[in-house]
């Protein structure tokens, strides 16, 4: 059975669409969907017909880190991107408005994707299927990394313009996670002076990235949807591109071997080389990813004071995070922190 919206999602949702010229917004059907933790989103029918997805961020007093002020403002931006490149599969963008102080509120409306997120189904999917699903998945992820930016870094404020050089965009990144370390009391395995030590002793690394590319960061299994038969499936959806940023392609392993290693994904690897090339795994890399991995437990740690995680929540994600944030801390100072 599917959830009911709340009265106050629904009117959100049907004033963005008015907002947007659509004069059946009252007698549209409202969907929640599950999955983020973030923005309010709701599926909408339109007249049989129409499927769109309309997206709502809460409201600017809501707890939130750092990097998420204007996340739509990415999630556009990630959208209209990646469709420049070939057979990509993400939402198109119907209308927006990004500006946090319009009269509404900022807001997105997409294109529905079809399919059912990859992790709902994964305990359905044979081994076979899987591995060309992994391989399909590379081939579209190394397309993905095609597309270059001007500049580095996250696309909305607090961060300012794009800047000049990864190593100064990934700084202001991990400086604003620690900041919100501190700010929120987050429970984290080592003193946040120690991590801002490591980050910045091991900071030369980065400079080894050149090219700003499409990073989407966050492409864990249920962002990524699938559709057909069994045994016929295909990735039909690329979805939540608002945490996407412009750097170091590398990074986007990360979050496709969530607590794992992305070079035990020989499926994954061998579709990606397929387009772009074997992927080097040299110092070089393996040193950048293990700060990505750090980059990101630390925002999984983070987070779970502003959610307002149960303690049993924090618990659990203590737990599964926290010896991951660890291990990618002692590989930076095994390489000079």
């Amino acid at each position: 059975m599917s959830r009911q919206p709340q009265d106050d999602q629904v009117a959100a949702a049907a004033a963005a669409l008015k907002a947007a010229g659509v004069a059946d917004a009252d007698a549209a059907r409202y969907t929640p969907l599950s999955g983020g933790t973030y923005n309010t989103v709701l599926r909408v029918d339109l007249d049989g017909q129409r499927q769109w997805v309309v997206k709502i961020p809460p409201t600017p007093d809501t707890p939130r880190l750092g990097y998420e002020h204007e996340l739509l403002r990415g999630e556009v931006l990630f959208y209209t991107s990646a469709a420049t490149a070939v057979d990509i599969p993400v939402p198109e963008v119907v209308h927006s408005e990004l500006d946090p102080h319009a009269a509404g509120g900022p807001y997105l409306i997409s294109t529905l994707r079809p399919g059912t997120p990859w992790h709902e189904i994964s305990g359905t999917i044979p081994d076979g299927e899987r591995r060309r699903l992994r391989e399909e998945l590379g081939r579209l992820v190394a397309r993905l990394h095609t597309v270059a930016g001007t500049g580095f870094g996250y696309p909305a404020e607090p961060f300012g313009p794009p800047a000049a050089s990864w190593r100064q965009a990934f700084t202001g990144m991990t400086d604003a996670i620690l900041d919100d370390a501190e700010r929120y009391r987050a429970a984290l395995p080592v003193p946040v002076a120690r991590v801002r030590g490591l980050f910045a002793a091991v900071a030369g690394v980065l400079d080894d990235v050149v090219t700003p590319a499409l990073v989407h960061f966050d492409l864990w299994d249920g962002n990524l949807l699938l559709d057909g038969e069994a045994g016929a499936r295909t990735l039909s959806g690329v979805i939540d591109g608002e945490r996407m940023f412009w750097g170091d392609p590398v990074a986007d392993f990360v979050s496709l071997a969530l607590l794992g290693n992305v070079e035990d994904d020989t499926d994954f690897l061998s579709g990606y080389a397929a387009v772009a090339g074997p992927p080097r795994f040299d110092d070089s890399v393996r040193l950048r990813l293990a700060l990505y991995r750090a980059y990101l437990y630390l925002i999984m740690l983070v987070e779970a004071v502003p959610r307002g995680y149960s303690p049993e929540e924090s618990v659990r994600t203590q737990q599964r995070v926290a010896p991951h944030l660890l291990a990618a801390l002692r590989d930076m100072e095994a390489a000079g922190g």
